[in-house]
């Protein structure tokens, strides 16, 4: 078992609080947006096993086999094949979607055929992997995920009173959902000058008028999106996504193709080892709006909340479709219960104390905001701890 020294990325839309919290350490001032968890090459966790200080991706690379175990490598190959988070918006993140496996293999062969810079501002794809990912509310947790029903967004846009909505109202009311929800998302993402400029901050007012009136709290999410990302065609795209809020536990899967923005809200996130992502708006940074078109799943569905499912042995496990991560929540007691090895684990606790025993008789204890990887030769470990809450984030063999 090895303690796990993270680091913390400080982007500006962080909270200034939550994870200083979670880690009990004062405030720095400044925004302190994910604390990463794993062996990602841009911020691997440190671990130190009596000869130093190394990377947790030196670490596996020196012997996947041992780390990951022979069943890990063969499925997965030889990196980690999972991120693990903190994320803690304090402002909305970008809206955006990510490509399925093999639109991220094809995207990334070509931009590296034509030249382009890993760090090139317009570059889509910085590796060749997918990147379905799942965020477990801390705390509420607001966020907007999935196209709604273009009939329902015809009507919010309806509701709003701003004449320059009308031909998107049109199109959502008269073309078939698919052909529907693609023509206005291009519309809007092409709209540019000072037309679109007025129309956007029409939107704004309305939004910010309306919200004390709108009890599903809707309204006051897209008008808090507008006033951080004022002039942001983005917005309009915003509108046509389902607004959703999140229970501390509950929990969204967002897989290829689903557009979605997090509003604000602490959450535990995991995701496939990528950094893919094609951004539809409420950001400075590049939007490739063809690219965009090409990757984004134009089908309408409510979002669907997890809940997770417990076992007789206390794990309450978030089912998900995929098998490069795997999340689940634990609430030990005084008695421990067994997590098996065989696999790569890392186990953060977020609540309480826990309490770790391996059968040599080595143990470690996590205090909140604390973390550990289980390497998959380590061999099964005890969790204990009353009042504690730890997350278990492993893959599925």
């Amino acid at each position: 078992m090895d303690r796990l020294r993270n680091a913390v990325r400080p982007y500006a839309w962080g909270s200034v609080t939550a994870i200083p919290a979670l880690l009990g350490q004062a405030p720095t001032g400044e925004p302190q947006a994910e604390l990463w968890m794993g062996a990602h090459p841009g911020d691997p966790s440190w671990i130190d096993r009596g000869d130093g200080p190394r990377s947790l991706a030196d670490v596996i690379a020196a012997d996947p086999r041992a780390e990951l175990g022979a069943a890990a490598v063969a499925k997965f190959g030889t990196e980690l094949p999972f991120l693990f988070k903190v994320l803690a918006a304090g402002l909305p993140l970008s809206l955006q979607a990510h490509p399925t496996l093999d639109q991220a293999r094809a995207g990334f062969a070509d931009e590296e055929a034509r030249g382009v810079p890993l760090d090139a501002p317009h570059r889509n794809y910085r590796d060749a992997n997918h990147k379905p990912e799942l965020i477990c509310a801390l705390d509420e947790f607001e966020g907007l995920c999935g196209f709604r029903a273009p009939a329902a967004t015809a009507d919010l846009m309806a509701s709003l009173g701003v004449p320059a909505l009308d031909p998107l109202i049109d199109v959502l009311r008269a073309k078939p959902e698919s052909e529907a929800l693609r023509e206005v998302l291009a519309t809007v993402l092409s709209m540019t000058g000072p037309e679109a400029e007025h129309t956007v901050s029409e939107v704004a007012r309305a939004l910010t008028a309306a919200a004390p009136g709108d009890p599903t709290g809707a309204l006051a999410g897209y008008a808090f999106a507008a006033a951080e990302h004022p002039g942001d065609t983005g917005l309009l795209a915003a509108l046509l996504l389902n607004h959703v809020v999140l229970r501390p536990g509950e929990a969204l899967y967002l897989g290829a193709g689903v557009p979605h923005a997090y509003l604000r809200g602490t959450g535990v996130e995991i995701m496939a080892n990528s950094d893919n992502v094609l951004r539809c708006g409420l950001t400075p940074k590049h939007v490739d709006v063809p690219e965009l078109l090409r990757v984004v799943d134009f089908e309408a569905a409510a979002p669907q909340v997890l809940r997770p499912e417990a076992d007789a042995a206390g794990e309450r496990l978030y089912p998900v479709p995929i098998d490069e991560f795997r999340i689940s929540r634990y609430e030990p007691a005084d008695r421990p219960v067994e997590l098996p090895g065989g696999a790569p684990q890392i186990l953060l606790c977020t609540e309480g104390t826990a309490f770790l025993s391996a059968a040599d008789g080595t143990g470690l204890t996590l205090a909140r905001g604390e973390s550990a990887f289980l390497p998959a030769g380590g061999g099964p470990v005890g969790l204990r701890g009353a009042g504690a809450t730890v997350f278990r984030a492993t893959v599925t063999l």
